[in-house]
């Protein structure tokens, strides 16, 4: 169970063949500097809520070697899970498809508050679920729309450690390897290790390994 200062296709391509159960992940996708500079996102540069540096934007034109390296690592009969806006899920679904992932459906992340936006103020993030192989889920009647509260005051785009527990009690089981390439706030991994799985992550910001090392060590 290690952390790793490294850029995530770089990790990935370190990583042997076959060998992660399971891949949850947030990148800072390219659509996130425009709503940035729109002001329709609070991930900033140092917001009020947080004094971490905003981080490297991972660009479109790297997805293809993104998904690529994650189909790669990953065993057959293993789920992949990405968290992104309306604009990336166009982006990313044919290449991840073109990877050899089964595209199933985007989950609805609702984050029971509203929060900021022009055009219909935003409550909602999609969760892509892709499928390498086949593999049942664990609870077939958990539905499509995951309500969990957003987390306020945190690290830049922390997604809530419950909502991510429930991804991979879906998707894997004790013992499992899960993995992040971009950890950010460490969620993927604390909820992994909560959950008695193993686990590795990456992330280029070195504000990234120091909030996460003090989470995992807590």
């Amino acid at each position: 169970m290690r952390l790793f200062q490294l850029d995530a296709v770089e990790w990935l391509q370190s990583l042997p063949a076959n060998s992660v159960d399971l891949v949850i992940t947030d990148p800072p996708y390219e659509s996130l500097e425009k709503h940035r500079a729109k002001g329709t996102t609070t991930r900033l540069k140092h917001s009020k809520s947080s004094s971490n540096d905003w981080f490297a934007i991972f660009p479109n034109a790297r997805f293809v070697a993104l998904v690529e390296e994650i189909y790669r690592v990953l065993k057959n009969n293993s789920h992949f899970y990405l968290f992104c806006d309306q604009e990336t899920m166009f982006e990313i679904k044919p290449l991840a498809e073109a990877a050899g992932f089964k595209f199933w459906k985007p989950l609805v992340w609702d984050k029971c508050a509203i929060g900021m936006g022009y055009h219909y103020r935003a409550r909602y993030e999609f969760i892509l679920f892709f499928e390498k192989g086949k593999r049942k889920l664990q609870d077939l009647g958990m539905p499509d729309v995951l309500q969990e509260k957003r987390v306020w005051r945190g690290y830049p785009t922390e997604k809530p450690v419950p909502l991510i527990e429930k991804l991979i009690g879906q998707s894997s089981t004790a013992g499992q390897l899960v993995i992040d390439p971009f950890f950010g706030s460490g969620a993927t991994l604390v909820a992994a290790q909560n959950l008695n799985r193993e686990w590795q992550g990456a992330d280029v910001a070195p504000s990234a390994h120091e909030h996460a090392a003090k989470r995992l060590k807590a």
